[in-house]
């Protein structure tokens, strides 16, 4: 039975949760996610659990934040002063804003505190500094 290897497109069933037991995503129910391994495109540590996986096959594996989404940085919480929002705009604690680098990348930034004067926002991923359970099922091995 052939394993899953580098450059190999597969496809996967998962559950990924927290170390309190909250699901966070999960494909159940839907179509399964489509992984060309070693593309860079899924999380690190759960990319490197499919190598040697055969079609069928389950593995749980938990993941440290340095192989999901990194640690969390506090240099990414900033505090932005309401003259240079645009005018007009009301943000709320909990609202999803993009912007964007010099270079034209855009980023989203999570508004976590509004004041009169500022806003403070977090650009960190929202699962950063948290180590990640996937339960994987490696449904089908579809090209090499």
């Amino acid at each position: 039975m052939p394993q899953a290897k580098q450059g190999d497109t597969v496809t996967v069933h998962y559950t990924g949760k927290l170390d309190d037991g909250t699901i966070f995503d999960s494909s159940a129910g839907g179509d399964p996610l489509e992984v060309t391994l070693g593309a860079g495109l899924v999380i690190p540590g759960f990319e490197k659990v499919l190598f040697g996986m055969n079609a069928g096959e389950t593995r749980t594996t938990r993941i440290p934040c340095e192989e999901a989404y990194g640690p969390r940085r506090e240099e990414l919480v900033v505090q932005v002063g309401r003259h240079q929002l645009p005018e007009g705009m009301e943000p709320q604690v909990g609202e999803r804003l993009r912007s964007e680098h010099p270079d034209g990348a855009s980023f989203t930034v999570v508004v976590t505190a509004v004041t009169d004067d500022a806003i403070i926002v977090d650009a960190n991923h929202p699962l950063a500094g948290q180590a990640l359970t996937f339960e994987i099922t490696l449904v089908e091995i579809l090209a090499a």
